[in-house]
């Protein structure tokens, strides 16, 4: 079904904020977030340091983005299913830890990128040092 709304600017904007209200509580309510944050200042860092190309840039923010976004879901489910069954029920715990899962596993392949854009550049510097 179709909305019966016309487009709005103030619609739009309103949108904005809520998902900016969102990555807020993400910030201020997870704690793996907080490393998230700081895998990602320091893949931005090592990147600039290292001079990695515009491929590799993509490659790093559409892994960084990976793990952000499946945090994000996995908090969301969380944060539904405890409103939902705030009593522990089976399902609720296997669909929490299937999005955990699904964190780690976007975090994994976010680590071998790094590795396959940054090891061969960090085994570079390795080798000249005396």
């Amino acid at each position: 079904m179709r909305d019966a709304r016309p487009f709005s600017v103030g619609d739009r904007m309103r949108s904005f904020r809520y998902a900016f209200r969102g990555i807020r509580c993400i910030l201020r309510t997870q704690h793996n977030a907080w490393l998230h944050a700081l895998a990602t200042a320091a893949v931005v860092i090592a990147g600039m340091a290292l001079r990695v190309s515009t491929t590799e840039w993509c490659l790093l923010v559409l892994a960084m983005m990976g793990v952000w976004t499946a945090e994000a879901f996995n908090t969301s489910l969380e944060q539904l299913a405890d409103a939902v069954s705030p009593q522990e029920h089976p399902l609720v715990g296997t669909a929490k830890d299937l999005a955990a899962g699904a964190v780690l596993l976007s975090a994994i392949g976010s680590a071998v990128i790094g590795l396959i854009v940054f090891g061969p550049r960090v085994m570079a510097v390795l080798m000249q040092a005396p």
